[in-house]
């Protein structure tokens, strides 16, 4: 099975040794996504609809799309903040409706990011 790798430019893939997305076959899975380049401290909301959009984009470069989504991983250094990322998750999956998963996490790799997000899509069926 091709094995087809996907970029989003982050400056952490080369240095981590990551792929923003890889497809194999039918299957789409999508790194741990950052707000990078939301420009919005403190804002989990903003914050998530640009993990989002990231993550789009990625789908796309994959053949794929939002609506191949399967299941999402939201992670988030305070709990406190999970309707935020829920209201920005609802707006881009209301139709879809992925499996989905709320975790806290202690920290990332940027203290200002209060969001990543995971996700899997399969494109078949």
């Amino acid at each position: 099975m091709s094995r087809q790798i996907i970029s989003s430019g982050s400056p952490f893939e080369r240095e981590i040794g990551f792929s923003r997305a890889v497809r194999v076959g039918d299957i789409i899975e999508i790194a741990g996504t950052a707000p990078i380049g939301a420009n919005a401290p403190g804002d989990c909301y903003r914050q998530t609809k640009r993990c989002l959009e990231i993550m789009a984009a990625a789908l796309v470069d994959a053949g794929g799309g939002l609506d191949h989504v399967v299941r999402t991983r939201v992670m988030l250094t305070d709990m406190a903040m999970w309707k935020e990322a829920a209201r920005a998750h609802g707006e881009v999956f209301a139709d879809v409706r992925p499996a989905c998963t709320f975790v806290e996490v202690s920290r990332f790799i940027d203290p200002e990011w209060l969001v990543e997000i995971e996700a899997t899509a399969i494109m078949s069926g």
